[in-house]
Order: structure tokens, then C-alpha cells, then sequence
């Protein structure tokens, strides 16, 4: 009895492995293609991108960047890097290298948790970014308070700045929503680029200050993305993004 168990439980084994096998082969990494971007653009700008993570999975980015929709086209992508100081994005790297073969203007951040040690999320970031000249410069995403201080959550915030900082003699672009940055971060960090998030808005996203990149909508359609993506709009030109680049 015990070796017919045997025999069952291999057969079983092998049949979930050649399941898993033709699965990735023949439907997770097949391309994916949509008539159109699925979402409402806002009018007025005319320098458009995505930003990914592992929610996208496997991704075609000759797809992405051959995709128009009533003339317009994905210019610049966004991948994320690391999450505290011990979690990597298991789609960053091939992310980050299939970026630079097709051209986009490519970005990558760090999730940042304000209750963890600031310095260590920053150093941990550095060692996987592998940022380059004509990349974007490093993104802090903040969204989320952890239940800390107003008071402590800037002062992290600050210290995390200043270790990009001095690594890539660039200022870094913070990556938060509408509402946390005027609530939380608030004036103190007016001096950083915002990417900012404010979903389905119409013209551009309610905020006082002066914004580089905004987020408008998580559920967007791309050519060689198998499922939604984040749409986000740039404030100027191609050009003013690229002014920005290391």
C-alpha cells in the first residue's frame, strides 16, 4: 500500500508541475493587447507613463512601447525597487533592464514605512536601484502613516532624503497622495518634486503646490500588461522630465 501512496503522490507531483509549466508557457506570458488605454486621459498633457510592481507580473515592454491611442504613448515608466529594508520587487530587475533596452525614461522607488529605520531604507534602496546617467532620480513612496507623529513621520522622511541626497547629488521625488502630503508632510517638503496621486480628477489634482507628476488613475490598460496599471501624466513637457534625469 505504501508504495502504490508512493506512485500516487509523484504522479500528482508531476502533474502540478507540467500544469504550472504550460500555464506560464501558454497563457501568463502570452501578450496581452487592448483597443485602447480603457481609461479617461485629461486633456492638456501630452507626456504620459505607467508605474509597475509586482501586481503587473511578466510584462511585454515592446508592447508597451508600441502601443498609440488616439496619438498618444506610453514615455516614461516607473518600476518599484525595494519596500523597507528587506523586501525587493521580484519583477524589478528584468523590469529595470527591459526599460532601458526600449528607451522609456525609466524611474524606480523605494516603499517607504516611516517607522523603521529611515537611514537603512535608503542604504538598502542604493544597493539594488543600480540608478544610471539619463535615469529619473530615486522616488520615496510614502502613503502611509504606520501610526507615528506628524512630527516623527517628517523627521524620518527627512533623513531618508538627505541619505539619497548625498548618494545621488540630486534632490529625490516624493510619491504621495494629495491628501497625506497637505495633512502630513505638508510646506516643509514643498522644495522636493511631487509625484503626486489624486485619482480620476478631471483637470489636475487638488493641491496647493507645484507638482511634477500625477498619478490620475490605477486602472489603466496597456498593451503587454496582463491586467491594470496605474496612468499618471507629467506637468510640462517630455523635456521638463528629462531636465530632472541624472
Amino acid at each position: 500500500m505504501k508504495k502504490k501512496y508512493k506512485i500516487i503522490f509523484v504522479s500528482i507531483s508531476l502533474l502540478t508541475l507540467l500544469s504550472l509549466y504550460f500555464y506560464e508557457k501558454y497563457f501568463f506570458y502570452q501578450t496581452v493587447t487592448y483597443p485602447d488605454f480603457g481609461i479617461t486621459i485629461p486633456a492638456g498633457y501630452n507626456t504620459h507613463g505607467i508605474d509597475v510592481s509586482r501586481y503587473q507580473h511578466q510584462i511585454n515592454w515592446n508592447e508597451v512601447i508600441s502601443m498609440r491611442d488616439k496619438g498618444q504613448r506610453i514615455s516614461f515608466a516607473i518600476a518599484k525597487c525595494t519596500e523597507g529594508t528587506t523586501i525587493i520587487d521580484p519583477f524589478f530587475k528584468k523590469n529595470w533592464k527591459k526599460m532601458k533596452e526600449q528607451n522609456l525614461i525609466r524611474g524606480c522607488y523605494l516603499y517607504f514605512h516611516p517607522n523603521r529605520n529611515p537611514k537603512d531604507q535608503a542604504v538598502f534602496f542604493m544597493k539594488h536601484a543600480d540608478l544610471q546617467e539619463g535615469d529619473l532620480p530615486p522616488v520615496i513612496d510614502i502613503e502611509d502613516a504606520h501610526g507615528m507623529s506628524v512630527a516623527k513621520i517628517r523627521e524620518a522622511l527627512l533623513i531618508c532624503i538627505e541619505t539619497l541626497q548625498n548618494q545621488y547629488h540630486t534632490k529625490p521625488i516624493i510619491y504621495t497622495g494629495a491628501d497625506f502630503y497637505e495633512n502630513i508632510l505638508g510646506p516643509g517638503f514643498d522644495d522636493y518634486p511631487l509625484w503626486v496621486a489624486h485619482y480620476e480628477q478631471l483637470q489636475a489634482p487638488r493641491i496647493k503646490r507645484k507638482w511634477l507628476m500625477w498619478q490620475h488613475n490605477c486602472k489603466g490598460r496597456v498593451n503587454g500588461i496582463r491586467g491594470q496599471v496605474d496612468f499618471n501624466v507629467v506637468n510640462g513637457s517630455l523635456a521638463a522630465l528629462q531636465t530632472l534625469c541624472l
